[in-house]
């Protein structure tokens, strides 16, 4: 079989709404980069991962592992100080440190001095997986994504900190993905009166980013204009975890792609992956962590 994806266009829903690309993971050419003898791992991006909180350790665990599995160089992942050792027991290739939290178990905004550490070096920022919900980390998101100066992908409780005040998202640095599900969407301000191409479009234009809306046939709409919809994925990934996943993976493709293509690229292997867990595993028993065991095979064969 192959893998990788191919676009078809399709009719505009209306007004001057661009076509949508159909994208197929298994019928044409999903590239990523290959990897050449004389690189090392800093040629393969710098991650950093935000999340986690007490009670809510698998999130950023998750999202970790999976950004391993997607070929990131090397990917930092701070969790509040009260589960940091849980972390570190879970993670062997990334790297967990402990920031500041509150008596519950979450971070807070003196988190972000010790992140700070790690702006120079890291390309890309993924916030949100378990990371809760509270004054601090609503504060602690706003100041990552208005001082980050790499690229960043918001995802989980993130979208909830952003919702407070979406015109944040005008004020990132760099360039910007943040990757609701429907609920999340609607509370962001996002509209799916007019479909979820039209609704996607429209709030990526709006905010000057690039917006994944997920589910059945999740839609990538690029504020340029452009809009993907993945033509893959099955109710097998509606599980606790699959959005964490998707995280890393895109986070891990954004260190070594172009941001749209890398976008792109995540969802559809994504997808393809849960589509190869349904086949061997059925959709009641697969769960994300099988998506990432599944993960190297995929890109195994796109690069073959």
């Amino acid at each position: 079989m192959c893998f990788g994806f191919f676009s078809e266009r399709v009719k505009t829903v209306g007004g001057n709404m661009p076509e949508v690309q159909r994208v197929y993971w298994d019928r044409g050419g999903v590239s990523v980069p290959r990897r050449k003898p004389e690189t090392h791992k800093g040629d393969y991006g710098k991650l950093l991962i935000v999340g986690g909180s007490v009670g809510y350790t698998g999130a950023p665990n998750l999202c970790a592992r999976a950004a391993v599995r997607s070929g990131a160089g090397l990917v930092y992942l701070g969790v509040p100080e009260a589960i940091w050792s849980v972390c570190a027991v879970k993670n062997d290739e990334a790297m967990p440190f402990p920031l500041p939290c509150d008596d519950s178990g979450k971070l807070t905004a003196d988190a972000l001095s010790p992140l700070r550490e790690y702006f120079a070096r890291c390309g890309v920022l993924a916030l949100g997986p378990g990371l809760g919900r509270s004054d601090g980390t609503a504060a602690l998101t706003a100041a990552l994504v208005r001082k980050f100066p790499g690229k960043i992908v918001l995802d989980a409780d993130a979208l909830w900190a952003v919702s407070l005040a979406p015109d944040i998202l005008r004020e990132a640095q760099g360039e910007i993905v943040v990757t609701p599900h429907e609920g999340e969407f609607l509370r962001l301000g996002g509209s799916l009166s007019d479909g979820r191409e039209r609704g996607a479009w429209d709030f990526a234009r709006r905010y000057g980013c690039i917006t994944v809306l997920k589910g059945h046939r999740t839609v990538i709409a690029h504020p340029a204009g452009r809009l993907y919809s993945i033509e893959a994925g099955n109710p097998g990934m509606a599980k606790g975890g699959s959005g964490d996943v998707l995280t890393g993976v895109a986070a891990a493709l954004l260190g070594q792609m172009e941001t749209e293509k890398a976008t792109v690229t995540a969802c559809a292997v994504h997808a393809a992956t849960g589509d190869e867990c349904a086949i061997e595993r059925g959709e009641y028993g697969m769960t994300p962590s099988d998506i990432i065991e599944e993960l190297p095979y995929i890109f195994k064969k796109i690069t073959e």
